[in-house]
């Protein structure tokens, strides 16, 4: 099932479920039990957003032993994980803003695993119940402050930094996907979740590199469908 989440001409952001070319809306959130409201709208007629604006985001640093080794560092023995702010979070053909700050920005490619409750200390056994679905995430570093801060925040966390979309896709094996990201329509990452060193955890594979003013970066995640943003310099 893939859940959308969306504006049009004359509603605010609204969930619902695509079918084929229409998306069926549902009353509320999209969190346990589905509630339909028997509308069915064109897909067409309508503004795809960030299929979920999460109160956290949890990443995790050099998840893919050939990401670690060209970042130049050894393979984590524990997850490196950083946060990034629920204000990063842009939609699927929103712009990424390159801040004038920075002289190198970055593209990662990644899958990203929406939870569907609040929970903590769960095994890893049961993880994958807690679950609602998958969607691809960029997770858009400003390279040059990641090296020269010693800590992420500032690199990672600029406004329109995290794209996510185009939409949660809930029946997927996050074990058996690939990832690849394209830059002007030349693959620039391809990797196979298969890879990663903590399983359930996501990150980017191999292939990070500079994005420029005027770039379109997509990144596509098999069995999800692709994501978009063009970049822009932020005013």
């Amino acid at each position: 099932m893939r859940i959308a989440r969306f504006s049009t001409a004359t509603s605010g952001p609204t969930f619902g479920v695509l079918e084929r070319d229409t998306v069926a809306t549902l009353a509320g959130h999209p969190f346990g039990e589905l509630r339909f409201t028997g509308e069915r709208l064109d897909l067409a007629a309508v503004r795809l957003l960030a299929p979920i604006v999460p109160s956290n985001i949890v990443a995790v640093g050099k998840n893919y032993r050939e990401h670690a080794a060209e970042m130049g560092g050894e393979t984590p023995a524990a997850p490196l994980l950083f946060l990034k702010p629920s204000t990063s979070v842009i939609g699927p053909g929103d712009p990424i803003q390159y801040p004038p700050s920075s002289s190198r920005v970055d593209f990662e490619g990644e899958l990203a695993v929406v939870m569907g409750r609040l929970c903590r200390d769960v095994p890893e056994s049961a993880a994958l119940a807690h679950v609602l679905g998958y969607t691809c995430a960029n997770d858009v570093t400003a390279r040059d402050q990641q090296a020269s801060d010693g800590q992420w925040t500032r690199a990672k966390g600029y406004d329109s930094f995290c794209p996510l979309g185009p939409w949660l896709e809930t029946e997927l094996d996050p074990r058996a996907v690939t990832v690849s990201t394209s830059v002007g329509g030349q693959q620039r990452q391809h990797g196979s979740a298969a890879d990663l060193v903590f399983d359930i955890l996501t990150g980017t594979p191999a292939g990070v590199g500079p994005l420029q003013v005027g770039d379109e970066v997509s990144v596509t995640v098999s069995g999800i469908g692709s994501l978009t943003n063009r970049v822009i310099a932020r005013g």
